[in-house]
């Protein structure tokens, strides 16, 4: 199969203008594949030649302007179309193309519960050419007007309105012009929740198994949406583009969402079956406004060429948080992102295969590169440099400049240097050189403060205050960025809380990083913490100095505002990964200051990286179940905190990661046999399927209760929790039958293959799981030659074995890493995951030298 290069595409959107695709699908005929036939009007610039995409299971005829083609001249994805006169065509192809089990193209589901199926498109990139012969490339927007076929009791859903003509027949509205990647279709028997706001319809769709869930969040998500579409029409001057506002959720998404114009897709696991903490629904009103956000930027205006795939998504990152803090109950959201999101961020930006938030064009040659790019940089660094724009430009400006660039390239496209322009537009500022510091570079850089008193013979320093004292803050930049940041200084508060002490902000103040040379002189003694990066408006590494670190050594949790204890609780991480900072220390740390934790995106932060990173990587196998007692500890104190059952989100965190961290049974047993802890909560299926998973690691369970466990929940997410447990247990014959399920067997669709890999790698279970290092590369190699990119990456995340970190494991990676074979999906994962795999032994070596 051939990818569609940016030369290409430039040559063909030069030399075609695509008015109109009129489609028809047939989803009655077979569980293995569905008929499409497509026509498409379109204007050739000049005689010459081209050539249109389609992946069919049968091409079954063809035709140019009602002549005839052979179909048998298909190369691979392309039928090429030559000898094209200057004018208007028609091209009507009929294919029979696959369903998908991996979440590519059409993807076909049946729901184990109740045997019903259902039918979605996830078209992004390059999977159109799956469902449809088109055109494939973000430029050559059109409108798109589809016709289908479904069985009777289905509904159809599209990008526009669709109208039910009888007989399992559904037209859906036209689009205005959009891209061919955005262009979606879901199918089933889906139980649906509709309303109108603003003059619009509205609906939210589930499968019929999960419509009890969906009817108890209903309000919640719907106020949600009615709450960002009208914070976005304060802001946008140009209205919603689209005829109606439909939100799915669909089974086995690989993504957390897709922005298809009037048609948002969503994996279905956002819909709770079982109890979530208010971070989690936080989370999920995020993807909401973050989609939503996408209906501006990304639908209406759509990027020329994926080297911009960054205007996309980091734009509606910053907007779906900002809009989130503004306009709903969710007020701290900058919080997750800062605890969360941000670190996916800085990882991916320390890596060999960084790259620009904004790459140049020639580093995104192709759509295979292209994809490679969808990572922590594209999302998490680009909307913290979208923030910390916003804080150098002020709002007033940036909306101004956003607005002028809808109003220029609405249902059009544009690049990098159109919204530039468009942001340079609205202010006096020089936003192109800000540009190429921030966007063009990568990297992140490191601010160090060091405070100290003033140079008494410094005539130009700020007169001290009344008691004759005055301090001084130095920062050193480590990189190539301005930074507009507040500090924070922090004295010890006379008034305790509850806690290791309480520190109260005396001042807080603005200074652009690299000043003009001189220490910031203030008023007042020194204080007892410092804050670089308070109230996290900037992307960058913070390094206190040394008194203030141990001040938030000391006081971490005392620290009155929860993005302040984020953006320490980050330094800690970061200090972690480059060695400056024990893990042991960091544990210490956690035990001493989440038992006094008041925000919940704070503890399960710092829990998840204590628990995946330092105990399951970090320290040395002969310190685990140190590191593991340390955190079930932490995890007893949070629940006899939470026993009046007044935070049932803050207990529901601690019971999960003490059930992870649990190196005994008895009590993960007496929980399962009772269906509930003690105090609360009762067990839900998650809660049942986390406990049986730890009880099949710890070869505390075996095949006979995992079938029974089944049996009771044959859902879609039982069904993983048995393929999770199954592969969990510690026996050859257990490792065996899951690595063939993995690479042998490609039944597995894409969420059970990533159920299955998830369990097969088990920290404590090395010696059992040391043949499997080396067969992982071969084996996933051919895998992803086989089975695509949306398997490749499920098997470079979740297949790699990341427990086996030594010497020889990496020597082992690193060779698979030169050969030929590897797809790019599978070759980028890989590259990072063996980053990874190398800082966790750099930093157990210099915790073993440290002492």
């Amino acid at each position: 199969m051939f990818v569609l290069t940016r030369d290409e595409a430039q040559t063909r959107a030069r030399f075609l203008d695509v008015e109109r695709y009129t489609i028809a699908l047939d989803l009655t005929t077979g569980e293995e594949t569905f008929d499409s036939r497509t026509a498409i009007r379109f204007t050739a610039r000049a005689a010459g030649d081209t050539f249109v995409e389609v992946k069919p299971a049968a091409l079954r005829s063809i035709s140019l302007d009602g002549q005839p083609l052979d179909p048998a001249l298909l190369d691979g994805n392309r039928y090429p179309l030559t000898g094209l006169a200057a004018g208007p065509h028609e091209l009507r192809v009929d294919a029979a193309m696959h369903y998908s089990r991996t979440g590519e193209g059409m993807h076909r589901f049946t729901d184990p519960t109740d045997g019903e199926t259902y039918l979605y498109t996830q078209l992004f990139m390059e999977d159109v050419q799956r469902v449809f012969a088109a055109f494939d490339q973000p430029d050559l927007k059109s409108v798109f007007a589809i016709d289908v076929t479904a069985p009777e009791g289905w509904t159809v859903l599209g990008n526009g309105i669709a109208e039910h003509t009888g007989g399992g027949h559904w037209t859906i509205a036209p689009t205005p012009l959009v891209s061919t990647y955005l262009v979606a279709v879901a199918a089933g028997p889906w139980h649906s929740i509709t309303t109108e706001h603003a003059g619009l319809p509205f609906g939210i769709h589930c499968r019929r198994s999960l419509a009890p869930y969906l009817d108890a969040d209903a309000d919640e998500i719907l106020d949600i949406t009615r709450a960002c579409y009208d914070r976005y029409h304060e802001k946008f001057d140009e209205p919603y583009p689209f005829d109606s506002y439909d939100q799915a959720f669909v089974p086995e998404f690989n993504a957390g969402a897709m922005e298809n114009p009037g048609l948002v897709t969503f994996r279905d696991e956002f819909v709770y079956r079982s109890a979530v903490t208010d971070t989690e629904r936080q989370t999920r009103a995020m993807v909401i406004a973050h989609e939503m956000a996408h209906m501006w930027f990304g639908d209406l205006v759509t990027l020329t060429w994926w080297d911009d795939i960054w205007l996309n998504e980091s734009f509606a990152e910053y907007m779906g948080y900002q809009t989130l803090t503004e306009a709903t109950r969710f007020t701290d959201s900058w919080v997750d992102f800062g605890v969360a999101r941000k670190g996916w961020g800085y990882d991916a930006d320390q890596r060999p295969s960084t790259h620009p938030v904004a790459p140049d064009p020639e580093a995104v040659p192709d759509t295979a590169s292209a994809l490679l790019n969808f990572d922590g940089i594209s999302y998490a660094k680009g909307a913290s440099a979208l923030r910390q724009l916003v804080a150098w430009l002020g709002e007033k400006d940036f909306l101004a400049g956003i607005n002028a660039h809808f109003a220029r390239h609405r249902f059009a496209n544009a690049t990098l240097a159109d919204f530039i322009d468009n942001l340079a537009s609205a202010t006096d500022r020089d936003v192109h050189a800000w540009a190429e510091q921030w966007l063009r570079t990568t990297g992140i850089d490191t601010l160090t403060a060091e405070v100290g008193a003033p140079d008494p013979s410094d005539s130009a320093a700020p007169a001290p205050s009344g008691n004759g004292q005055s301090w001084t803050l130095t920062v050193t930049r480590d990189g190539s960025r301005p930074h507009r940041i507040a500090v924070g200084a922090y004295d010890h508060a006379l008034n305790t809380q509850a806690g290791p002490g309480h520190l109260a902000l005396r001042d807080r103040f603005e200074i652009d990083v690299p000043g003009d040379g001189a220490p910031t002189v203030r008023p007042g003694h020194r204080p007892a913490l410092v804050v670089l990066n308070d109230g996290d408006l900037t992307y960058a590494k913070i390094r206190p100095d040394a008194a203030s670190w141990d001040t938030v050594l000391a006081g971490l949790s005392g620290i009155p505002d929860a993005l302040t204890r984020a953006v320490l609780w980050n330094t800690a991480r970061d200090m972690v990964r480059d060695g400056d900072l024990a893990p042991a220390a960091y544990l210490a740390t956690a035990r001493t200051h989440l038992p006094y934790e008041s925000d919940l995106a704070l503890v399960q932060g710092v829990l998840t990286f204590a628990a995946g990173q330092i105990a399951d990587r970090y320290v040395a196998p002969e310190d685990r179940p140190a590191a593991l007692a340390t955190l079930t500890d932490l995890c007893r104190d949070l629940i006899r905190r939470t026993e009046d059952g007044s935070q049932p989100g803050l207990r529901l965190i601690a019971v999960r990661h003490f059930i992870d961290a649990a190196t005994q049974s008895d009590t993960l047993r007496t929980w399962l046999d009772e269906g509930t802890v003690h105090g609360g909560p009762e067990l839900d299926p998650e809660l049942r399927w986390r406990i049986l998973t730890r009880l099949a690691a710890l070869g505390a369970t075996d095949e006979k209760a995992i079938a029974a466990a089944l049996e009771a929940d044959p859902s879609a997410s039982g069904r993983e929790g048995a393929a999770r447990c199954r592969a969990a247990l510690p026996t050859a014959e257990a490792k065996a039958a899951a690595w063939d399920a993995l690479f042998t067997d490609d039944t597995l669709s894409n969420y059970l293959f990533t159920a299955t890999a998830q369990g097969f790698w088990q920290p404590g279970q090395e010696e059992l799981l040391a043949a499997y290092v080396p067969r992982f590369y071969p084996d996933a190699i051919a895998l992803a030659a086989r089975r695509g990119p949306a398997i490749a990456e499920a098997a470079g995340r979740y297949a790699f074995p990341a427990y086996a970190i030594d010497a020889d494991s990496l020597a082992t990676g690193a060779r698979a890493l030169e050969g030929p074979d590897l797809i790019p999906a599978l070759r980028r994962k890989l590259a990072d995951q063996l980053d990874d795999l190398r800082r966790a032994l750099a930093v157990r070596t210099t915790a073993a030298a440290n002492g």
